[in-house]
């Protein structure tokens, strides 16, 4: 983890960035699709839901969520990836449903800049380090 200072135009860059935006998004798909088949599975997909910790934590501290209400929160983010509802996610869904929910990321930052303590792997930090890599290019 490190805490990166970004706003919301670092992340629009990001998934405008075609090249950059789908070569990390294919790479996140390529892991998580464990089995090879070109599809994320529910099981495939709730190990990446659950590093989101949504329920998990209040203002930062660590919670015991009811496992009914776990269970709920997970499957209604698979349903959000799963557009066409066969129980599956493939590439292009996972590609769709990760911009829309970077966009509404960026529209809840704003454009002020704030200080985030991102994972080393997210998509949020893969964000900071192309605009970081654009300025020294520069």
């Amino acid at each position: 983890m490190s805490v990166e200072v970004l706003d919301a135009s670092t992340i629009h860059n990001f998934v405008e960035d075609e090249e950059a935006f789908n070569v990390s998004v294919a790479d996140r798909f390529a892991r998580l699709d464990t089995d090879h088949n070109g599809l994320l599975s529910f099981s495939e997909m709730l190990k990446e839901l659950q590093t989101l910790r949504v329920v998990e934590t209040h203002f930062g501290i660590d919670v015991k969520p009811d496992p009914a209400e776990l269970a709920y929160v997970y499957n209604s983010l698979f349903v959000q990836f799963d557009h066409d509802s066969n129980g599956t996610v493939d590439l292009e869904e996972f590609k769709e449903e990760t911009k829309r929910m970077m966009l509404a990321v960026a529209n809840g930052v704003g454009f002020l800049p704030v200080q985030m303590v991102l994972e080393e792997d997210s998509f949020l930090k893969k964000a900071v380090e192309r605009e970081y890599s654009t300025r020294v290019a520069l």
